[in-house]
């Protein structure tokens, strides 16, 4: 009775060891690999699809894995280029293509502070009021020149899908940009 016990007593030292071991190989080994085939494996499956045949920079869809975090932005709108002019006025928040520069700014130290870059902006919405020194029209070449800053860059290449309207007003009668975005944190 004494050996079996001595016997089973050892079996179970042996499988302690055996334990530990596999234990300390999993944490120091396989647990960074499979952490980093699984961020690799997330970031690949953010699919941004062009729009075929075409070179307008913007994604046709894009595709965002249930595991990535959303992140919506507010509306944005264009801070005072000029404080001289009245502050209700086209004058202070200059034109169209001003605006929208100032406005993606804004999005872009937003997105920094949140530990995002426009890289990680997937959907785009634009609210474009009618500009009076083109017939009330929206300037959206005017709002083209200052979006192909921020995307479609050989720095920023990420397009998100994106939605461009005319709206008959702002809040503010001086503002012809309003932007809202959609960013994804993985």
């Amino acid at each position: 009775m004494k050996k079996n016990t001595i016997l089973s007593t050892l079996g179970q030292f042996d499988m302690r060891k055996l334990w530990s071991k596999a234990i300390i190989v999993f944490l120091a080994v396989i647990l960074p690999l499979l952490t980093l085939s699984r961020t690799q494996a997330i970031d690949d499956v953010i699919i941004r699809h062009p729009i075929p045949g075409s070179s307008f920079p913007i994604a046709r869809a894009v595709e965002v894995p249930s595991s990535a975090k959303q992140v919506y932005l507010s509306g944005q709108v264009p801070p005072i280029v000029n404080d001289q002019a009245d502050k209700t006025t086209i004058a202070a928040f200059g034109d169209t293509e001003t605006q929208t520069v100032e406005v993606l700014k804004r999005i872009q130290n937003i997105l920094e502070d949140l530990d995002l870059t426009l890289g990680d902006v997937v959907k785009m919405q634009v609210f474009l009021v009618g500009d009076p020194a083109l017939d009330r029209r929206l300037d959206f070449r005017g709002f083209m020149k200052g979006y192909t800053q921020f995307f479609g860059t050989e720095e920023q290449p990420k397009l998100p899908a994106r939605s461009v309207m005319q709206v008959a007003g702002l809040a503010n009668p001086g503002w012809l940009v309003e932007i809202e975005v959609i960013a994804t944190r993985l």
